[in-house]
C-alpha cells in the first residue's frame, strides 16, 4: 500500500485502507469485508460506530465541540470525572484529570509522583509499554523499535522482571530483583513510583502475578512510593471486567485509563488519591484540548453502557469461545507452533513457538497475512512479537467471534510446520 507523505517511521501492520466499520466488522475502499479482531488496539470495546456513542456524539457536535478546560470549563468534562469516581472500583474518592492520550496520562502521573515525593526515580517492568513521548518510552521494557538511537532518556528508570504465570518469572523472583534493586542500585527512599500493568498489553497479554500485586503495594506503602497501575489497554472491560485490577485484589494509588474510555475518540484519564492528584499547585495539570466536549459525550455513554452485569455477560462468552476454539486448534496436534494461552477473562494472547522451519515471529507474521487474505484482522504482542493479541470487540456478535475464530483456524492451516 502506498503511503505519500506519511513518516516511514510509522509501522503499518496490514497494508490495507479501511473505510467504515459496523461493530466487529470493517470494509475497506474496495469493499473487501474484514472481522476486526485488533479494535484498534483495545480502543474499541464497544465495537464501531455503537449506536449509543454516535448519538451522544451527534447531539454533542450540535452544542459544543470545545472548551479549554483551563481557561473556561464545560459541563462534560465535570460529568466524567463525577462519572469515573463512581466507576472505578476504589475505596477511596477520585480526584482526576483528562489527557488527549495514555501517554500523556503516563507522562502527568509521573509529574504528580515526583512533585508529590520531591522524589525522582522510577521502577517499572520488563516488556512494558507505556507510551511513545520521552519519559514513557523510558518505561517501556524492550529497546527495539522504541529506543533505539535515542540515547538518554528522561530518568532514572530501573527495570524488574515482571511476574506472572505466562512469563515464566515468579513472584519470589522478582522480589529477590527488587530486594537486589534497593541493595545496589539506589535505595527506597529515593524511589518516586512504581508502575505495572496488572495485565500487560503490548508485553502479550499476562496477568500480574496477585501475591506479587500485594507484596508490591505493601512495599511502596512501607517506603512511600506511589503506587500507578496503567490500565490504559487492560481497563473498560477489556479483561471481562472493569479493570484488570480486579484481579489481583489491590488498588492503585493513581490510575492510567485510555483507549476504550471514549470508544475511538482521543481521550483518556489520570486519576487517584486526592491527596497526590490535588498536590501540585494550580495550572501545572491541564492541557488545551484535554477533555475535549465532544470526547466526554462519548465517554460518558461508553460508561452508560458498560454496566457491570453486561461486562461480565460479554466477558465470559468471549472467554469461553477463545478458550474453546484454543484448545481444539492445541488438542488436534495440527498446529504444533501454538504454545501457551495468555492473559485472563476476555483479554486473550496466543504464543507463537519457534519450529525447524521458522521462529514464532515469523509463523505470526505469516498468520496475520494469511488471515487478512481470509478475512480478519490480527495484531502481535511480545517483545519477540511472536503472541497474537486478540481484540475483538466485547459486543461482538456470538456468530461474527465465532466466524471470526473460524477464519483463524482456516490461516493457521497455511503455517508450515
Amino acid at each position: 500500500m502506498d503511503l505519500p507523505h506519511v513518516s516511514a517511521a510509522l509501522g503499518v501492520i496490514h497494508p490495507i485502507c479501511v473505510a467504515r466499520g459496523r461493530n466487529a466488522e470493517v470494509w475497506d475502499e474496495t469493499g473487501q469485508r474484514y472481522i476486526d479482531f485488533i479494535g484498534g488496539i483495545g480502543v474499541l470495546n464497544l465495537g464501531h460506530s455503537h449506536p449509543v456513542v454516535v448519538e451522544a456524539v451527534k447531539t454533542q457536535v450540535e452544542t459544543l465541540m470545545h472548551s479549554a478546560f483551563n481557561a473556561v470549563p464545560h459541563r462534560g468534562y465535570l460529568a466524567v470525572v463525577e462519572a469515573l469516581n463512581q466507576f472505578v472500583p476504589v475505596s477511596y474518592p477520585l480526584s482526576c484529570m483528562l489527557t488527549n492520550s495514555g501517554a500523556e496520562a503516563t507522562e502527568n502521573a509521573l509529574k504528580v509522583a515526583r512533585g508529590v515525593t520531591g522524589r525522582q526515580a522510577v521502577i517499572a517492568f520488563d516488556d512494558a509499554f507505556h507510551g511513545r513521548t520521552l519519559a514513557a518510552l523510558n518505561l517501556n521494557g524492550k529497546v527495539k523499535p522504541y529506543k533505539s538511537g535515542l540515547g538518554a532518556l528522561p530518568g532514572p528508570v530501573y527495570h524488574l522482571p515482571f511476574p506472572s504465570r505466562d512469563s515464566g518469572v515468579t513472584a519470589e523472583q522478582s522480589l529477590a530483583a527488587l530486594e537486589r534493586l534497593f541493595e545496589v542500585e539506589i535505595p527506597a527512599d529515593e524511589v518516586a513510583c512504581m508502575i505495572v500493568e496488572p495485565i500487560q498489553g503490548e508485553g502479550g497479554f499476562r496477568l500480574l502475578c496477585p501475591q506479587f500485586a500485594k507484596a508490591m503495594r505493601d512495599i511502596c506503602n512501607q517506603h512511600n512510593i506511589v503506587l500507578i497501575y496503567d490500565e490504559i489497554q487492560s481497563g473498560f472491560g477489556r479483561s471481562g471486567k472493569r479493570f484488570g485490577f480486579t484481579h489481583l485484589g489491590v488498588e492503585p494509588d493513581l490510575l492510567l485509563m485510555g483507549k476504550s474510555i471514549a470508544s475511538g475518540l482521543p481521550l483518556a484519564a489520570l486519576a487517584g488519591r486526592a491527596e497526590l492528584m490535588d498536590a501540585l499547585p494550580k495550572g501545572a495539570l491541564g492541557g488545551t484540548y484535554s477533555g475535549n466536549a465532544v470526547a466526554c459525550a462519548a465517554a460518558l455513554a461508553v460508561m452508560n453502557v458498560m454496566q457491570k452485569d453486561t461486562l461480565e455477560n460479554w466477558g465470559s462468552r468471549q472467554e469461553s469461545l477463545i478458550v474453546e476454539a484454543y484448545e481444539a486448534w492445541q488438542s488436534s496436534g495440527r498446529f504444533p507452533m501454538l504454545g501457551a494461552i495468555t492473559g485472563v477473562g476476555s483479554m486473550r494472547g496466543i504464543v507463537f513457538n519457534d519450529t525447524q522451519n521458522a521462529t514464532g515471529a515469523e509463523h505470526l507474521t505469516a498468520l496475520l497475512n494469511a488471515g487478512r487474505k481470509a478475512g480478519i484482522l490480527l495484531m502481535p504482542s511480545g517483545r519477540k512479537r511472536n503472541i497474537l493479541r486478540l481484540l475483538p470487540p466485547l459486543t461482538a456478535e456470538p456468530e461474527i467471534l465465532k466466524e471470526g475464530l473460524s477464519l483463524i483456524e482456516q490461516a493457521l492451516e497455511t503455517l508450515s510446520a
